[in-house]
């Protein structure tokens, strides 16, 4: 139920981003999803890859400061609200979002999907279950 995400730490100067990328398509590593944020310094590249250890360590060997985090990959209703009634229910019952990130969906169009970090995993898993709100199996989400 949870996907493994690759976290890069990258220095905030033109051509660290290419390079990241690069170095994982000379691999046949595919980029499934990300999300980049950045301060004045430095940016961090949270990524959804189809092959994640492959990555880690692809990016470990060229010396990238690379990070593996559990995330949670749900569908929402894609509609007016529908992200909402997911955080509400997470509020409701204190579980905080680290941050998400939208994947993009080929085969749905009422569907969204949506990368999560909670800061318990394991208790909003049990939250999604419990309200019929589905998680995308790993399998899946790597080669969507």
């Amino acid at each position: 139920m949870k996907v493994k995400q690759i976290s890069v730490f990258l220095e905030n100067r033109s051509g660290r981003l290419a390079e990241v990328t690069r170095a994982l398509g000379n691999k046949g590593l595919n980029i499934r999803a990300l999300s980049l944020a950045d301060t004045s310094d430095f940016g961090i590249l949270r990524m959804i890859i189809d092959h994640p250890d492959d990555a880690y360590m692809e990016l470990k060997e060229r010396h990238y400061t690379v990070q593996e985090t559990e995330v949670v990959t749900l569908e929402v209703a894609d509609q007016p609200g529908g992200l909402a009634g997911v955080l509400e229910l997470l509020y409701q019952n204190s579980v905080n979002v680290e941050y998400l990130y939208a994947f993009p969906e080929r085969d749905s169009v009422d569907k969204a999907i949506m990368v999560f970090r909670f800061d318990d995993n394991d208790r909003a898993i049990e939250l999604m279950q419990q309200n019929g709100i589905k998680i995308m199996d790993a399998s899946r989400v790597y080669t969507i």
